[in-house]
């Protein structure tokens, strides 16, 4: 008889581990799952502005562009995605990253298309396609048709829009699920 107790005793902890475990994720969710929209709630420009630097207030709020060959990811070749600097949406990969000229951080295609929006620029003169995050609105660069195949598009953007994740830190940062991104390119 004791040793149905004990079976039981210990079936039953298992279970209620499981149990615990179950609810903690449903309530609190998985630390390793992506960026979650539905999470993300824009603050207000007085507190953007105390978080960003003055920079990336200026470009992500105001829609302005920083300077070529001056900015931190022009040349970044770590493997990686970037990440709205507001909303931490995932935006681009370093897999689809290339060396443009223009010193800027080019890629051929967003990592997630749903997160990119699109709206016609008339600044400077001239009609350009501008680039957005589309949960935090941030401004991002501008998409052109003069990248490298497959695709022919050169997404231009600038790097205080940005904030790079390495592969590394994928899981900790709540990026988990891109990190098979890089595994299949070894």
């Amino acid at each position: 008889m004791e040793d149905l107790a004990g079976i039981f005793s210990s079936r039953h902890r298992n279970i209620m581990k499981a149990l615990v475990l179950l609810l903690t994720l449903m309530f609190y969710g998985d630390p390793a799952m992506s960026w979650d929209s539905s999470q993300f709630k824009k603050e207000s420009k007085d507190d953007l502005r105390k978080r960003l630097s003055s920079e990336q207030f200026k470009v992500t709020q105001e829609d302005g562009t920083e300077r070529a060959f001056a900015n931190e990811y022009w040349d970044n070749h770590r493997e990686g995605i970037y990440v709205d600097v507001v909303s931490g949406e995932p935006l681009f990969s370093s897999l689809d990253k290339f060396d443009s000229g223009t010193g800027w951080p080019s890629f051929t295609k967003p990592l997630e298309p749903a997160n990119v929006t699109y709206r016609q620029d008339r600044s400077w003169f001239m009609v350009r396609n501008e680039v957005r995050s589309k949960h935090a609105d941030s401004h991002l660069g501008h998409l052109f048709d003069d990248g490298p195949p497959p695709t022919g598009k050169r997404y231009c953007m600038n790097s205080a829009a940005l904030r790079f994740v390495p592969k590394e830190d994928l899981e900790k940062e709540g990026y988990g699920e891109y990190r098979i991104l890089f595994e299949q390119t070894k």
